[in-house]
């Protein structure tokens, strides 16, 4: 016979897989269905979906937080609400498309690519910051904190070392690049900077330091990792700058794994931040290498 310690055991189990299943529906729903780059739906429909989803998870949030037995699960609903509305606000304002004829810059050039990709993030950064802040909750639960910042640095810089290293086979073999030379990629260091730190840090806010220490008390630290890996993954369904898809998202998933615990090593988000930058370069010097 089963005793009370085990049945207990099963239980908390059984809700723990519950929870799971409901939270991966949930952050499938904001990053692959509402993804600010390949959104499932388009025009009013598009629009209408974010602000219900948005709203639901708000509400979600303030019934819980005045629920003794739902409140532990109230700063997740709210996190899920930020995120839905920091992409939304980014993919319907869209400011660089007054940015850029104002600085009579192209998109498409290294400049355009870059400051594009640093006015998205920026906004949405800010969202998420304000929002977390209006909560009433402090900055460091987003893991914006120093944490054993030795341990984040050294990690990241190792992984950026190696990438520039290994920088123009990585780029030719598995993102398109086309006539690499360190002549003609010097002249892209500081837009390539731009881009890599402004897209790592917003992803990493996004994906890993809005939620991990939200979902660790209901899921446990690995779960928490394995949740958020799933859809960050599949936000990047549908990119065109890989040659071999299968690879890509194979890898793109054991580093969502490492990012992930990187930032619960180290208590910060600055390693796990450092870390995503530094492999993002081949990507970004395959994009830049195949503009006209």
């Amino acid at each position: 016979m089963a005793t009370k310690a085990s049945v207990s055991r099963r239980l908390r189990l059984v809700r723990q897989a519950a929870w799971f299943v409901l939270f991966l529906a949930c952050s499938l729903l904001v990053f692959v269905v509402l993804n600010p780059y390949r959104p499932l739906t388009s025009g009013w429909v598009d629009l209408a979906g974010r602000m219900a989803v948005a709203s639901a998870f708000l509400l979600a949030a303030f019934l819980s937080r005045r629920s003794e037995r739902a409140r532990p699960y109230w700063r997740v609903w709210y996190a899920l609400a930020t995120a839905c509305i920091a992409i939304s606000v980014d993919y319907e304002l869209s400011l660089s498309k007054w940015i850029l004829p104002a600085l009579h810059i192209a998109l498409e050039s290294p400049a355009g690519l870059a400051i594009d990709k640093l006015e998205s993030s920026a906004l949405s950064i800010l969202i998420v910051l304000l929002l977390i802040l209006a909560s009433g909750e402090g900055l460091a639960s987003l893991y914006l904190r120093q944490g054993n910042l030795r341990l984040g640095l050294a990690v990241g810089l190792i992984a950026l070392v190696v990438v520039i290293a290994s920088a123009i086979p990585v780029t030719e073999g598995f993102f398109q690049g086309q006539n690499l030379r360190w002549a003609r990629m010097l002249p892209w260091t500081p837009w390539v900077l731009i881009f890599v730190f402004a897209n790592a840090l917003n992803e990493e806010l996004l994906f890993r330091g809005l939620f991990f220490g939200r979902l660790e008390p209901a899921l446990g630290r690995f779960a928490v990792n394995l949740l958020m890996a799933i859809p960050f993954t599949l936000f990047h369904t549908g990119v065109g700058y890989t040659a071999d898809v299968l690879i890509f998202f194979s890898m793109l998933f054991l580093l969502s794994l490492a990012w992930g615990w990187l930032l619960q090593k180290t208590d910060s988000l600055w390693g796990s931040a450092l870390f995503h930058a530094a492999m993002d370069i081949p990507i970004v010097l395959g994009l830049f290498s195949n503009l006209q």
